[in-house]
């Protein structure tokens, strides 16, 4: 039965829903950065699913039992079993989010100068190698350069790119494989591309991490298309991957399905107990890490629904019945479809405007304008390079314009408005106007920037 949820709605809110003027408006006064819009003013919000999702029955019933002691609450032993489960590390420290495992992880193992390679390094991943001293380097496997192929593993990393970087003059810190490939199109990593990689990285003496925000969707793409795995769960997957890695972190809003939460986990004994230094000194105890004992609990609930066959299969479905409905209003997406989100081609749909015109930007600014939904660009605003005056001297490789798509939010008919808004657009897309940047900053400009329209 494709399409139906397997749940039933018990909470509802209201959604805001503004005529055309008071978008516009809105718009203008956030410098036409959907990040700088307030949530009261968005109708569809698809600007992330981190921490945006629904909690479950369960998760509420977990978070009334919340143990808020300072060190050693039962919440934190609870948190620690399903993360054990999970992952099978030794070594577990609770973080309040993906970002801050980053932080404390790479301040212990990067030193200035080095490389850190990844298939793809995503906004907060790249920002916190670049504020270590370090270079991030994207090695995505040469299958994700044809947006519309039907390739299985466009995620992967490029091997052979790998391994001349593990040998190359310049020293590498780590080796980081996202999984799924965000920055890549939300495409899924093989099991065969994780194995080789953490081979290639213990050959060298680099260590070898997963970025594991969206582990289950990962687990699950890969039951699907690799016949090696086609027997096993999503947790058996999702486990075996960890058992391939030196470590990992994790941003657990997004597959934990809760509203805050992330975690490290590692191997190494010394390496445990400098991140553990660093966790306490600037996050919270051991035993909670910033977070609260509601959360742990919550936390401990989502890490075992996600994993659930039934609700993978049900928003699996959900992201394809979109992607087909926006394909057939003539808008190309990145193919094959990925689970959390849908990416769609900017730049073929607003070819009259050059990367130095943002259309990644113009098209996730003309979907609020039409219709009230907020998404995220992925081009040449957030990978572009410019020169001291402003003028683009190296754009994104794609223009991309990501639909992130809640976990257990919205439903058949929200996806459904979506699709004909992104229709309408594309009865007349010469009519998007370009942007300009009025407003840069040196480090996640696409967060704090303020652009403008511009007619050539």
């Amino acid at each position: 039965m494709p399409l139906m949820e397997p749940y039933r709605i018990k909470v509802v809110e209201p959604i805001p829903i503004l005529t055309r003027a008071e978008r516009e408006a809105a718009m203008e006064r956030a410098g036409y950065n959907p990040f700088n819009l307030r949530a009261d003013e968005i109708t569809i919000d698809l600007l992330s699913d981190s921490g945006t999702g629904a909690l479950s029955a369960a998760q509420q019933a977990a978070a009334a039992v919340g143990d808020e002691s300072y060190a050693g609450a039962r919440s934190w032993f609870r948190f620690r079993e399903a993360v054990e489960e999970l992952t099978g590390f030794p070594h577990i420290l609770p973080m309040h989010q993906g970002r801050a495992a980053e932080r404390v992880l790479f301040g212990a193992v990067l030193q200035p100068g080095q490389l850190s390679l990844s298939n793809t390094h995503f906004d907060t991943t790249r920002a916190n190698v670049q504020l270590n001293g370090a270079t991030a380097l994207d090695l995505p496997c040469a299958e994700a350069a044809d947006l519309e192929s039907d390739e299985p593993f466009k995620g992967n990393i490029d091997l052979v790119a790998l391994e001349k970087a593990l040998t190359g003059d310049t020293p590498v810190g780590q080796v980081v494989m996202t999984i799924t490939n965000n920055g890549g199109g939300g495409q899924p990593v093989s099991m065969a591309n994780i194995a080789a990689a953490g081979e290639l990285a213990r050959k060298h003496g680099v260590p070898y991490f997963l970025d594991a925000a969206r582990f289950a969707e990962n687990a699950w793409l890969v039951k699907q298309r690799e016949p090696d795995w086609a027997d096993k769960t999503p947790l058996e997957i999702a486990r075996a991957a960890f058992d391939l890695a030196d470590g990992a972190v994790a941003s657990l809003k997004k597959d934990a399905i809760a509203h805050i939460g992330g975690f490290l986990v590692l191997r190494d004994d010394d390496l445990h107990t400098r991140c553990e230094l660093t966790t306490i000194a600037t996050e919270g105890f051991r035993t909670y890490g910033g977070l609260a004992g509601r959360d742990l609990e919550m936390l401990a609930v989502g890490l075992r629904e996600v994993v659930r066959p039934d609700y993978l299969a049900a928003r699996q479905d959900a992201t394809h019945y979109l992607g087909e409905r926006i394909k057939e209003a003539g808008v190309s997406i990145v193919e094959p479809a990925g689970i959390h989100a849908l990416y769609l081609n900017a730049g073929k749909l607003l070819s009259h405007l050059p990367p130095s015109r943002f259309p990644g930007h113009a098209l996730a600014t003309e979907l609020y304008l039409a219709g009230g939904i907020r998404c995220a660009e992925l081009g040449s605003l957030y990978l572009g390079v410019e020169d001291e005056q402003g003028n683009l001297i190296k754009p994104a490789p794609y223009e991309l314009v990501r639909m992130a798509i809640p976990r257990r939010m919205y439903t058949q008919s929200h996806l459904e408005y979506v699709a004909e808004i992104v229709g309408e657009i594309a009865k007349d897309p010469s009519s998007v106007p370009g942007y300009r940047m009025v407003e840069d900053a040196p480090l996640l400009r696409h967060f704090n920037c303020r652009v403008a329209p511009v007619r050539d």
